[in-house]
């Protein structure tokens, strides 16, 4: 039903329904929604909870993910994206938009927009993808009293820290700081860009009871696996960050070029969803239902 109608609003906070999802012990799969539309198809393909990457979501409005929109325009996503599926969502806070302070503004907002859970990472500005190389490192301790600031800030929103350090400090260095982000608060760790089975599975036992994250990103430095493979090596959540942006954005590649070489769309008729599957997934009919119960023709 939609949305409007306050009995099918969930009842729990977002932050709340995330926490009991990672509690389970299967491993929770976070698809990327880059927008409402996304986020219903998910949700009716199954998903439980959904993911808000910062690179899907800048790519979308044709810029670059080095860490230039702000906390409002995010907030923007995350509204459409919890009002239009009402699934609790895992948002890409970047490096928390400055320092302590920031950090906790943008917590406040992210969850008062709807937001479950947001990742928090080590960089510095300009930040980059976390599979991009020559990316700067933030102070551990830094970083540490930003995670502290944003557990401090929060309600129910679940804490992720992420860190980039593997690449430039090795493995030990990022469980070194990934151990003082959970001293810190961090719910979760998010280590960013490991490239071998090996490296996931050591990492894991490096941290013994600390739910973690991995990134299952394309055209990226780790190798692809599965859901289950992450699980059996210890991992508790998994993300697929920018996937259905890259599957709309080549679809859309291709209408625009049959539009430019035909003049019309018809040859790209059959790769459209249709006007009914369109409606059947916004909910229009249940829009126009609603309307019709509260808002009556008086008959003068």
């Amino acid at each position: 039903m939609p949305y409007l109608v306050a009995d099918d609003l969930p009842r729990e906070t977002a932050g709340r329904r995330f926490r009991a999802l990672l509690e389970r012990p299967q491993i929770l799969q976070l698809p990327g929604a880059h927008n409402g539309q996304a986020s219903i198809q998910a949700r009716r393909a199954g998903f439980e909870a959904l993911y808000l990457s910062g690179a899907a979501m800048t790519a979308s409005m044709g810029i670059p993910d080095l860490g230039i929109i702000t906390v409002d325009e995010v907030s923007f996503f995350i509204r459409q994206i919890a009002r239009a599926s009402g699934l609790p969502l895992l948002v890409d806070g970047d490096t928390g938009y400055g320092e302590a302070l920031n950090v906790m503004h943008m917590v406040r907002t992210f969850e008062d927009a709807g937001a479950g859970a947001v990742h928090l990472e080590d960089q510095l500005l300009p930040k980059k993808c976390g599979h991009l190389n020559d990316k700067k490192l933030a102070d551990a301790h830094d970083m540490a009293a930003k995670v502290a600031a944003a557990a401090k800030a929060r309600r129910d929103l679940v804490i992720i820290a992420r860190t980039d350090a593997a690449a430039s400090e090795g493995l030990d260095g990022a469980v070194a700081r990934a151990r003082l982000y959970v001293q810190a608060g961090a719910d979760a760790i998010f280590p960013e860009a490991l490239t071998t089975v090996d490296m996931f599975r050591d990492f894991a036992k490096a941290m013994p009871g600390v739910k973690l994250l991995a990134n299952m990103t394309e055209f990226g430095r780790t190798p692809y696996l599965t859901a289950a493979e992450f699980e059996a090596l210890g991992y508790s959540m998994v993300i697929w960050p920018v996937s259905s942006l890259r599957v709309a954005n080549k679809a859309q590649e291709k209408l625009y070029a049959t539009i430019k070489r035909d003049g019309g769309t018809k040859a790209m008729l059959d790769e459209m969803q249709t006007r009914q599957e369109l409606y059947d997934t916004i909910g229009l009919h249940d829009y126009e239902a609603l309307d019709a119960s509260i808002i009556k023709t008086v008959v003068p």
